[in-house]
């Protein structure tokens, strides 16, 4: 009932969102989980003010039914992410999953700028933090792979097409991650390693739940403030589509490519830990006439700019 019992993961970023969801549930389905990120207990990361820590997230994996190892890492820093996978090889012996979702970058996105009014400083540090440290940590997690010639790479992005993302150094870091999962599954075929990257949707996050003035027991009064919030997943459900992923034997078929949280869910048949089975594609594709692919820019346009004209060209 465990598919991936004795499987070894590294969640990179694991300390809140979509990272904690994905950690969570890789614990339901039985796996040991290296619960990486900044922010400890008693000491948060600098410039956050979330109260989230990789120790929460590990007991989380743990309550799961999984085994949750926190390990305080900051993977922009080389020889942190190198010791961290030295110290999983020490332990372990092998590494079956690594999950890159690392971000760090909601203080220093600007919305609503063109490109040459943004802080530079801003911009750069979060290339750093949330594309720089996917390279470092795959750099380092990926010979842990090749060496067994089994196992998966999953890049954590936002959004399954290459439109827009409202903010040139947002948009650098989610589509770039993006190819970066088909770059790696380029080199690592060869091995029997898949790469590929996967998006959630409208994420009910601890920072989005703040924001709307609510808590997961009254989510759905969210909906008053934007509609649309009536569609959100929780974190696990992106969680159980990277669990789903790392327990399929074919999912070196997928490789390369980019995934949604509510496709794969149609696919393999799971539901949110609330029962529900969102599915913002369709939503999306309901409410504006519109459907949701690689090259639609329609609902980033309406998210960063405001309404605009929804027929369907």
């Amino acid at each position: 009932m465990k598919p991936l019992q004795d499987k070894i993961v590294v969640v990179a970023g694991a300390t809140r969102g979509a990272g904690r969801g994905i950690a969570g549930m890789l614990g339901e389905a039985g796996a040991t989980v290296y619960c990486t990120g900044r922010s400890i207990r008693g000491k948060p990361a600098s410039g956050s003010r979330r109260p989230e820590t990789i120790e929460e997230t590990a007991e989380m994996v743990t309550s799961y039914g999984g085994t949750g190892i926190p390990v305080q890492v900051d993977h922009t820093v080389e020889a942190q992410v190198e010791a961290l996978f030295q110290r999983v090889h020490a332990e372990q012996g092998r590494l079956d999953v690594l999950v890159n979702d690392v971000w760090g970058g909601d203080e220093l996105t600007e919305w609503g700028k063109p490109f040459w009014e943004l802080s530079l400083e801003k911009g750069l540090t979060m290339l750093q933090r949330a594309l720089h440290s996917h390279i470092i940590t795959s750099r380092h997690g990926a010979p842990l792979l090749v060496e067994r010639r089994r196992g998966l790479i999953v890049e954590i992005t936002d959004g399954d097409f290459f439109g827009y993302r409202g903010n040139l150094f947002y948009d650098l870091v989610k589509t770039s991650v993006i190819r970066l999962a088909f770059a790696m599954a380029k080199e690592l075929g060869k091995y029997s390693v898949a790469s590929l990257a996967v998006t959630p949707g409208f994420l009910r996050s601890e920072a989005m739940l703040e924001h709307f003035g609510v808590t997961e027991a009254n989510w759905p009064e969210g909906a008053q403030k934007d509609p649309h919030f009536i569609a959100s997943e929780t974190p696990f459900f992106v969680g159980r589509a990277v669990a789903a992923l790392a327990a399929d034997p074919h999912v070196l078929k997928k490789t390369g490519r980019v995934f949604s949280s509510w496709d794969l869910s149609d696919e393999y048949g799971f539901s949110d830990i609330d029962g529900r089975k969102p599915h913002w594609g369709r939503y999306f594709e309901q409410t504006f006439g519109k459907k949701i692919n690689k090259c639609d820019e329609t609902f980033y346009q309406y998210w960063f700019e405001g309404p605009v004209d929804w027929a369907v060209e």
